[in-house]
Formats: structure tokens, C-alpha cells, sequence
């Protein structure tokens, strides 16, 4: 899995959220109503030999693709929302797991609605089918105003999680959505909700099992890798062990034969 190793926010100060004129009952009546006519006049263009319009089948098999549900290639857990620890003027911590559930590899990529207070790590990367991660959320908190209490309310700060299908396996690297935009699929916008470290709850052992998992990933991706071969010492001498053990043993056998003198 490739993975980027550095903190990145949204380049912005926030994003805007589509509204989908469609979703309206009196769009959507408008819409059958269109829909309707240009199927009544493709019929009557059939009937007198007339060329059928292209352009008006091609707005209708586009407006019925928008009404599809876009198709996931990344599950999140937890699905929808992002649970910190309330610890007013500390920095703390929250974990999400992100798994590719598609066929090929897919980047993915986070933004915030506060990027100053707030990072990501890993803030994007790459994951082969069937491949999966816990992220890593920071975020400061800020002592609230008039001694008010914010444990398990949602907060104005936002994330979103955007993914992007690329081919095989290649290094991570933002410009990669930059480039493909028009590929570029949001897979969720998660909500910020608050918990009280001091009072047991699910949500908040399950936060503790996720980030002892990320941290022990880390550790993990920190460690060398184990020497099987030979080892290398300075520029590419080779220590083997019989030649090494062979002059220890005549050092030592000098040593005996001046002792014995």
C-alpha cells in the first residue's frame, strides 16, 4: 500500500455542498413531464420516417443515470462520523478504518473545513482490492466559550473522504486527483462528535481498540527490516562468519603461544 507521509489539509477555506435541484417533488414532476414529451416526440418522428433526436435521448439516459446511487469503492468504519475524546485545550486523537471494497486499486484522499486545526495521517494513499488501514485524525480542541459542554454534541468541523480509481500499484501523490478530476468520487462527508473520556461507552472503547491498531501499525512500518543475508559493513564489505570466526581463533592462538613463552 503506498501511502503519503505528509500533513495535508483543504486547500481552501471550506467546501460547498452541491444541492440537487432534482431532489425537489416539483423538479422531479418537471422532470417526468420532460421526459415524457421526448418520448412522445421520438415516437412521432419513428411514425413519419423522421431522423429521431439524438440529443434528447442523450438527456434523458443522462438524467436517469443521476438519479442512480453513486457507487462506494471504499466502506468506512464508523460509516459517518468521527469520534474524538472532549478534552477542551489539548490535542486528541480519532481513528477511522478505510477498506477498499472494488475490484482494482483506488487512492483516497481526506479534507477538512479546518485545516489549521486539524491533520490527517495518513492524509491519502493507495489501497489494493480487499486492502484496508486505520487512519489517524488530530484534531486541537478549543476551550469552549461560557464553561459550555460539547460532550457528545457534533461540531462545525467537517471531513471528507474522496477516492479516485488508478491503475496497479503506484506511489501516492495529491496531484493524482488534481489530474482526474472529473474521476474523482466523494465516498462520504464525516461529522465530528465529541465523547466524555470519563464515561465508558462503545463508541469510545471501540475508538481506543482502532487507535492501539494504528499505532501498533506504525511501529510496525517503523521497524528496519530483518537481515537474512550477510551482513554489510561500510561500503559493501561483506562479513562472513567462518572467515570471521577463523581469526578470532588465530588471534587467540597468538596470544596463547606468547603467553606460553
Amino acid at each position: 500500500m503506498a501511502v503519503a507521509g505528509e500533513k495535508s489539509g483543504f486547500e481552501g477555506k471550506g467546501w460547498s455542498l452541491c444541492r440537487m435541484p432534482f431532489w425537489q417533488p416539483n423538479n422531479i414532476s418537471s422532470s417526468s413531464s420532460v421526459s415524457s414529451h421526448s418520448f412522445r416526440q421520438q415516437n412521432h418522428s419513428h411514425q413519419f420516417g423522421e431522423r429521431p433526436n439524438v440529443h434528447s435521448s442523450v438527456t434523458v439516459s443522462s438524467m436517469a443515470k443521476s438519479f442512480l446511487p453513486t457507487r462506494r469503492r471504499l466502506r468506512l468504519d464508523p460509516p459517518n462520523k468521527l469520534y474524538f475524546p472532549y478534552e477542551p485545550g489539548k490535542q486528541v486523537k480519532s481513528a477511522i478504518r478505510i477498506k477498499n471494497t472494488s475490484k482494482s486499486h483506488v487512492a483516497f484522499k481526506f479534507q477538512t473545513t479546518a485545516p489549521k486545526s486539524c491533520y490527517m495521517r495518513p492524509p491519502g494513499g493507495i489501497l489494493a482490492p480487499g486492502e484496508s488501514l486505520i487512519a489517524t485524525v488530530f484534531k486541537f480542541v478549543e476551550q469552549p466559550e461560557n464553561n459550555e459542554k460539547l460532550v457528545d454534541q457534533k461540531s462545525r468541523v467537517k471531513f471528507k473522504i474522496m477516492s479516485l480509481k488508478v491503475k496497479g500499484e503506484m506511489d501516492y501523490v495529491p496531484e493524482l486527483f488534481d489530474e482526474q478530476k472529473d474521476q474523482v468520487a466523494v465516498e462520504q462527508i464525516l461529522r465530528v462528535f465529541f465523547l466524555d473520556p470519563e464515561r465508558p461507552s462503545p463508541a469510545l472503547e471501540k475508538l481506543k481498540r482502532q487507535l492501539a491498531e494504528a499505532e501498533a501499525a506504525l511501529e510496525a512500518h517503523k521497524k528496519p527490516p530483518e537481515v537474512t543475508g550477510p551482513r554489510i559493513v561500510g561500503e559493501g564489505l561483506v562479513i562472513d562468519e567462518w572467515k570471521e570466526r577463523r581469526e578470532r581463533y588465530l588471534a587467540r592462538q597468538q596470544v596463547e603461544g606468547v603467553d606460553s613463552v
